[in-house]
């Protein structure tokens, strides 16, 4: 059964038949069915439906979705539209009006961002209701190691963005000299300001990307 309708299900259809794999998708099983979680389930590939493996460029990895009801739709730092926008993704709003000069838009959707070649990925892609990490630990760092050494071990270049301690320990499976890797601090309250404010990732992206002879990201939202 195909569950991915890209390339992804080529590079990662054997993850979906290793022991992890199927003792998470029991535990996902019981904790739909018993409580509130997020993303809703048709939502849970999006990042890889919407990004396909040939298609990136850029990597964003964030840690586990957004837990508050209707945020998360299966893209790291993305809210659906006509949700408020969370703290850490206004301050990177902030820093893409300091880099490029443009205006923050009034939504969260980042989903035009993901249709250009940016993957936004979380490390876990599932939540319970107002638990953070109540899914860590349960398989899914499994499943997303996968995806990054299949970008990894990719001839074409990948720009690896960073943010915070927990996406620099994923970034250290990124071993290919083709691959670009940018980091700095989570864009969270707590430490946007010891250095994510400043560091200007979508220009230096922009730029990187031209060298490469690729399509640029258009950041606008």
């Amino acid at each position: 059964m195909s569950i991915l309708n890209n390339q992804w299900q080529e590079q990662l259809s054997p993850e979906f038949e290793k022991p992890y794999y199927l003792e998470l998708r029991e535990f996902l099983k019981e904790e739909y069915n018993t409580q509130s979680i997020y993303p809703p389930m048709q939502d849970l590939f999006n990042a890889l439906h919407l990004t396909d493996f040939q298609d990136v460029k850029v990597v964003i990895i964030g840690q586990d979705p957004y837990h508050g009801p209707g945020q998360a739709h299966g893209l790291s730092f993305s809210v659906q539209s006509g949700v408020k926008c969370p703290p850490s993704l206004k301050n990177i709003y902030k820093e893409l009006q300091s880099d490029l000069g443009f205006e923050p838009p009034d939504h969260g959707n980042l989903v035009p961002w993901a249709k250009q070649g940016v993957l936004l990925l979380n490390t876990v892609l599932t939540v319970r209701q107002g638990e953070p990490a109540s899914h860590r630990g349960k398989g899914w760092e499994y499943f997303t190691n996968a995806i990054i050494d299949s970008l990894n071990d990719r001839e074409q270049p990948v720009c690896f963005l960073l943010w915070g301690k927990h996406a620099e320990l994923k970034g250290e499976r990124v071993i290919n000299p083709q691959h670009l890797i940018l980091t700095s601090p989570h864009p969270s309250p707590f430490s946007a300001r010891r250095g994510f404010f400043g560091s200007r990732p979508f220009s230096t992206i922009n730029k990187w990307l031209e060298q490469q002879n690729l399509e640029p990201i258009n950041w606008k939202l």
